[in-house]
């Protein structure tokens, strides 16, 4: 399940088909097996009624969640060019040759950092862990050498800045890790599975039927797969673009 949500193209295709099996056995099975006459008909509007209703409430609920999440790793982006840039400038408070090397080891930290957002593939993403942990830490001792050699408030600065930098990254990450949990996917897939089983239970007519049967099984696994596709920051079409880190790498190629 943890694998599927983080690949709305899969999850889609995984929809259509468990959707459509729950409206046609409510079409065909049900319908045979427990047949309910008109009378009954106003019971069942009721209940297929509530049940649409909750699966309604829930991927609302959900989408406001991924929005959010979304929103959240955009705001952290902005916060990361902020910080690296501010840094970038007070670097030159550290003096020399301190001052030299703090902006050599920000600009290598910021080719890491654009390439953490735009990549996919999970072995070059846990290379590029161990390579902005060690850059972080050459970064940390630029600062901290500089500080120690001069220990006013003017490094202070520089050392503040650093450490904001430092701190975005941890933020960033945490925010990419912050997904809808999984038994909340697990429990709108079931009740999405049981609407649609009430749907082709109470499918009267041919016509009605080969409409009804498909065109809320599309219409939820559509829901669903954009729901995923906003909240899987790295499976999915719509992703956080580094637009300020790249704005900032382009200030920095022309200083």
């Amino acid at each position: 399940m943890t694998q599927l949500v983080h690949h709305p193209a899969y999850l889609f295709i995984v929809l259509i088909v468990l959707l459509s099996v729950g409206a046609i056995l409510g079409a065909i099975v049900m319908q045979r097996v427990v047949p309910f006459s008109d009378d009954a008909r106003d019971n069942y509007n009721v209940v297929q009624g509530a049940t649409l209703t909750l699966l309604a409430l829930l991927i609302g609920f959900t989408l406001s969640m991924a929005v959010s999440r979304y929103d959240q790793r955009k705001n952290y982006e902005e916060e990361e060019a902020n910080a690296i840039g501010t840094e970038y400038v007070r670097a030159d408070l550290l003096g020399s040759p301190g001052a030299e090397k703090a902006k050599a080891l920000l600009v290598k930290y910021l080719d890491l950092r654009i390439v953490y957002y735009r990549t996919r593939n999970a072995h070059e993403l846990e290379a590029l862990g161990t390579q902005t942990t060690a850059v972080q830490t050459q970064l940390w001792a630029a600062v901290r050498e500089a500080a120690e050699a001069r220990p006013t408030p003017i490094t202070a600065l520089a050392v503040a800045g650093m450490n904001d930098v430092l701190n975005t990254q941890g933020y960033t990450q945490a925010a990419w890790l912050n997904r809808i949990p999984v038994s909340a996917w697990a429990l709108m897939m079931s009740i999405a599975f049981f609407s649609n089983l009430m749907q082709g239970y109470g499918v009267r007519g041919k016509t009605g039927r080969r409409v009804l049967l498909f065109v809320l099984p599309i219409t939820v696994s559509l829901s669903l797969s954009l729901i995923a596709d906003i909240d899987s920051p790295r499976g999915g079409l719509i992703r956080v673009v580094p637009q300020n880190l790249l704005s900032l790498q382009q200030s920095m190629s022309a200083n």
